[in-house]
């Protein structure tokens, strides 16, 4: 196991340390080396940990730097970009189909199709009650990531989104209490909804 987490790691950190120029196409500047590598170095580690053997796993190391730089863009310029959302979603259900075919995985499928059509339509309904208050970027990625918390159930499914919006509140509580509430403060629910998204994955994954 220690020797899967630090391949996850390793991998990671090769994967991370691409990010910066993948994020200045999506006009995100000031985003240097180090931290983006330390940063999916982690993810990967934890979702190896959390994963252990299971097939299910590459499909998440795969996706991991992908969630990263999602976050960064989404927080940085506060947009989802769909060159990067859009794949997500099919990339995710068509890999974690071919993950079903294969012996030893925790997840299902079917769930996983169900998961993104409930999350995805959860969040379209958001959207068309409030335009200005969820982006139809979050729509789209809530797609792939309804599909990778589906694949584990629905109970990991509410957790990860539970789990978003509760990030989501924090954040918005803390610029309250800041005195920096507004528009060019908030940042898109993307990040959040990753964040949402990757813990409940993590507990999923150990759960199951």
């Amino acid at each position: 196991m220690k020797l899967l987490i630090a391949v996850a790691a390793l991998w990671g950190a090769a994967a991370g340390a691409l990010l910066p120029r993948a994020a200045r196409r999506f006009s995100v500047q000031s985003y240097g080396p180090g931290a983006p590598a330390l940063t999916t170095a982690l993810v990967c580690a934890a979702l190896a940990a959390a994963t252990g053997t299971r097939p299910e796993l590459g499909v998440w190391l795969l996706l991991g730097p992908v969630g990263v730089l999602l976050a960064v863009v989404g927080l940085r310029v506060k947009r989802l970009p769909d060159v990067l959302t859009l794949p997500l979603a099919g990339a995710v259900l068509v890999l974690l189909g071919v993950v079903a075919l294969l012996p030893e995985h925790a997840g299902d499928w079917t769930k996983a199709l169900y998961g993104a059509l409930a999350l995805g339509g959860f969040l379209l309904v958001l959207f068309l009650i409030d335009p200005g208050g969820m982006g139809f970027g979050d729509v789209k990625l809530a797609l792939g990531l309804g599909a990778a918390l589906g694949w584990y159930g629905w109970p990991t499914l509410m957790l990860g989104t539970l789990a978003a919006f509760l990030f989501g509140a924090v954040y918005g509580g803390a610029l309250v209490a800041l005195r920096r509430r507004g528009r060019e403060a908030a940042p898109a629910f993307g990040p959040f909804l990753l964040g949402g998204a990757f813990l409940g994955l993590l507990i999923g994954a150990y759960a199951a």
